[in-house]
């Protein structure tokens, strides 16, 4: 649960020198970590806890939970490295990323647990431990549903977040999922790049609005690039943030919608399984910038967690020639779809929009998968 926060100019200034000194002790951490192979928190923090109290000036739990913070960036460097998310071991990203001490940010999120940080949640007001001692009364704002959560499912950690002159506190609420319901069909939905999502009922989600947005970005972050100046630089970061904001805002509106029309009808959510998409497919170089940064694979997360949520049945289901199947007599051939937006089976003849289809071959798959998994498992004789 993220809230903003809206500090004083003393309380912005208290917070900006708090990350500023965790966030050189965790660089020190780091480096003393990567020195010394300790990766293991209680020997790390046994090496480097005396030292970050009297040159930091941090507190006692602070120091803990910065300690935290390193090994948990170690872990992530680790299991990046062994899903090969950075690429070969020969490769030069692969090499700097395990020959270097993991380095951070000077605005980098610091975690607070309890200790560091408390609510007030009648005044709208927290209390956060910084190098300048203990500061009361920072107001923050967010919603009455948001705060309704807070008071209920807030647990563990509160991360403190700076984004240029804006505060943030991203809270850590433990919100137990729904009972999900035995479903009476299933929706299914085909992710794309010209329509972002079209269902099996027909709903088609177009993406040409976003399409024609990201293309007036990047014609504007080319003339930026061109310039090569700070200005330059610090503007084309803050459009970078808002074409992110926008694509976000995108999709949460149209997994909401779904997640919506399949609880009101009580229908599962089906959406294929798109893992590997960029090392499968091989477009033209023009093609390949908007694969890349299209947020198609977000837009799956969001149905996801939103389904959860609402106890709404979700499943991925093998997304394999969902585009070339004919939905009625199984016929799969390249030639069903002559061109993007047509499917046409050279068997049957059923003819359609191709993302409708997809979706139809989506919701079929999604009904032969449910079924199988509660299929009841025949007890031995």
């Amino acid at each position: 649960m993220q809230v903003k926060l809206l500090p004083t100019p003393e309380q912005a200034s208290a917070l900006e020198a708090t990350l500023r000194a965790c966030n050189r002790a965790a660089t020190h951490a780091s480096q003393v970590a990567f020195a010394k192979h300790l990766k293991d928190r209680n020997g790390l923090q046994k090496e480097v806890y005396t030292e970050l109290k009297a040159t930091f000036g941090l507190s006692a739990q602070p120091v803990v939970r910065t300690v935290k913070k390193v090994v948990d960036a170690y872990a992530t460097l680790k299991a990046n490295l062994q899903a090969g998310n950075l690429g070969p071991p020969t490769s030069k990203r692969h090499r700097r990323a395990v020959g270097t001490p993991i380095a951070f940010r000077p605005q980098a999120a610091q975690p607070f647990d309890d200790r560091c940080l408390s609510w007030q949640y009648d005044a709208r007001t927290v209390s956060v431990w910084t190098v300048d001692g203990r500061m009361k009364g920072i107001r923050f704002a967010c919603s009455p549903d948001q705060l309704k959560t807070l008071v209920q499912y807030r647990k563990g950690e509160s991360d403190l977040v700076q984004r240029g002159r804006k505060w943030f506190l991203i809270a850590t609420c433990d919100i137990p999922d729904p009972e999900v319901y035995e479903p009476a069909d299933w929706i299914g939905v085909d992710r794309g790049i010209v329509n972002l999502a079209t269902t099996s009922d027909g709903t088609n989600h177009q993406g040409r609005r976003l399409s024609r947005y990201r293309r007036w970005q990047a014609r504007k972050r080319a003339e930026l690039q061109a310039r090569q100046t700070r200005s330059a630089t610090r503007r084309l970061a803050r459009r970078a943030q808002k074409e992110r904001r926008h694509a976000t805002h995108v999709n949460h509106r149209i997994s909401k919608e779904i997640v919506s029309v399949a609880q009101r009808t009580g229908r599962g959510i089906a959406v294929e399984q798109l893992g590997g998409i960029r090392e499968r497919v091989r477009l033209r170089g023009d093609q390949r910038r908007t694969l890349s940064s299209w947020p198609f694979h977000q837009l799956g997360q969001h149905l996801a967690y939103k389904a959860r949520k609402a106890g709404v049945p979700f499943l991925e289901v093998d997304a394999a020639y969902t585009s070339q199947r004919c939905p009625r007599c199984g016929h799969t051939e390249r030639a069903n779809r002559p061109d993007r937006d047509h499917f046409r089976c050279r068997r049957c003849g059923l003819a359609g929009p191709a993302d409708v289809v997809a979706g139809v071959n989506v919701r079929d798959r999604a009904r032969s998968a449910w079924a199988f998994v509660t299929m009841p498992v025949p007890h031995p004789a």
